[in-house]
């Protein structure tokens, strides 16, 4: 099996994404995509005072990630896109901009996550942590995608990464 073109690195905050998104970019020779930069200065307000996204604020987020990714793909290119996709019908809606997407979900503990989270500048705050981890739901039998443990060091985490997408 060859590997896939379009790549989105889930999971809930603090686990890495942006960072193993790049590299994994990089490695590809493909165009990395920060999912954060979508969002819309509502989302952002919202996720800075506290106040966890529903789906009404997540669909059109997705939508243009969705629709970023169908660019990338016809323009030839390889993706890498930074997504917390936490939900199976998120990761649907990100299907729809290329139904072959494959998932590396990085996966970690609570208590790494907030050691992390505490340690970063970022508009996502520590209080959000538990209701990300609430709405995770892993990657379904049926989804191509990996789990990786996201608790050794990045380069670790990295090469795992990489290993799990060229294995397609």
């Amino acid at each position: 099996m060859s590997a896939p073109r379009h790549i989105v690195v889930m999971g809930v905050t603090a686990t890495g994404k942006t960072t193993v998104g790049r590299a994994l970019a990089s490695a590809l020779g493909g165009v990395f995509v920060e999912g954060d930069a979508f969002h819309p200065a509502a989302n952002i307000e919202k996720m800075s005072a506290g106040i966890p996204l529903d789906d009404d604020d997540r669909r059109p987020w997705l939508r243009s990630l969705a629709d970023e990714i169908a660019r990338l793909d016809a323009a030839g290119e390889i993706s890498v896109t930074a997504c917390s996709a936490l939900r199976r019908v998120y990761r649907d809606w990100l299907r729809e901009g290329h139904p072959g997407l494959f998932f590396v979900h990085l996966d970690s503990t609570f208590e790494v996550l907030i050691d992390r989270m505490r340690r970063r500048t970022h508009f996502m705050p520590p209080s959000l942590l538990q209701s990300q981890l609430d709405t995770l739901e892993p990657l379904e039998p049926d989804e191509a995608g990996v789990v990786v443990d996201d608790t050794p060091p990045a380069d670790v985490v990295i090469a795992t990464s990489l290993a799990a997408v060229r294995a397609g």
